[in-house]
């Protein structure tokens, strides 16, 4: 086959992506684009190739036998060339390590304990940068990431469970008396906007709020109930050090709330000496969160 009759790469990442997730609503999700920037691609890749790839199935799509068969081919062809990318990262042994971490995770605990490692590995430099769910490891020239483990997982990445996630109610410990006498202002997070229906499923004889407010991010929950804004129901692990130090309380204390929370390498080649101290250091510093 000539180059010219290759079909556009952007169409097949597009299809690839639809495939591999089962949904257009995921593909655009993981690509970054619209739901109607991914729909337009298949149906030019499908008219280019001049072969149906998919086809209606309820409310969503399904592979056709030969769109299974490309897709199969197209993601063989994108581990390859994500597997050799990183394996040509890994070999730039003065490139900083690039750690993902989910935003409220890193601001209200990874950061302040990340000079830990600085301190005992002086040599390794650190990028740290923030983002959740699924990601691309060559795309966005991540090296580790940890991750909130709800969204599916790429089969290569090798993942190391780091601990169970627990929720519960924090204030100021002045809030103390108004959280029991009920009718007090709930603060929950846009990111999880379920979370004070699930936390009082668990909980029927709780107190109940009287209005609910939605941060955008958990860092911005937990400092609001720090202020004293109002009663939280906040992830264990953003509120810990605000715990031991006194400036919140969680008088119910906290539950598994059922997910968990996992270091991933993308698995398709052996991480550098560094990279594995880093990833080393990660489980230890983790490891009082499993308790």
């Amino acid at each position: 086959m000539k180059r010219s009759e290759i079909p556009s790469l952007d169409d097949l990442r597009a299809f690839e992506a639809v495939a591999r997730l089962g949904s257009v609503r995921a593909a655009a999700d993981d690509l970054a684009l619209t739901h109607g920037a991914v729909s337009r691609r298949i149906t030019k890749l499908s008219r280019d190739l001049q072969i149906p790839l998919v086809t209606p199935e309820g409310r969503g799509i399904a592979m056709t036998p030969e769109g299974k068969v490309l897709s199969e081919a197209v993601g063989q062809a994108l581990a390859l060339i994500s597997k050799t990318l990183t394996s040509i990262r890994v070999k730039e042994t003065h490139a900083p390590i690039v750690l993902s971490c989910e935003r409220s995770v890193a601001m209200r605990w990874l950061i302040p304990r990340l000079s830990q490692f600085q301190e005992a590995h002086p040599d390794i430099p650190v990028h740290l940068s923030v983002g959740g769910g699924t990601l691309n490891f060559a795309r966005d020239g991540v090296t580790l990431a940890v991750r909130r483990l709800d969204f599916p997982v790429d089969p290569d990445w090798r993942i190391i469970p780091l601990f169970g996630e627990r929720v519960g109610v924090v204030m100021v410990p002045e809030m103390l008396g108004a959280f029991q006498a009920g009718g007090f202002i709930g603060l929950g997070s846009k990111t999880r906007p379920d979370a004070w229906s699930a936390w009082l499923d668990q909980n029927p004889e709780a107190p109940k709020p009287a209005e609910i407010r939605l941060f955008d991010h958990h860092f911005l929950l937990a400092e609001a109930a720090a202020s004293g804004l109002g009663v939280a129901v906040c992830p264990h692990i953003v509120a810990c050090d605000d715990i031991e130090r006194r400036r919140l309380i969680a008088p119910l204390g906290f539950v598994k709330d059922g997910s968990n929370y996992g270091l991933i390498d993308p698995g398709r080649s052996e991480l550098s000496e560094a990279a594995r101290r880093l990833a080393h250091w990660i489980g230890d510093a983790f490891a009082p969160l499993r308790s």
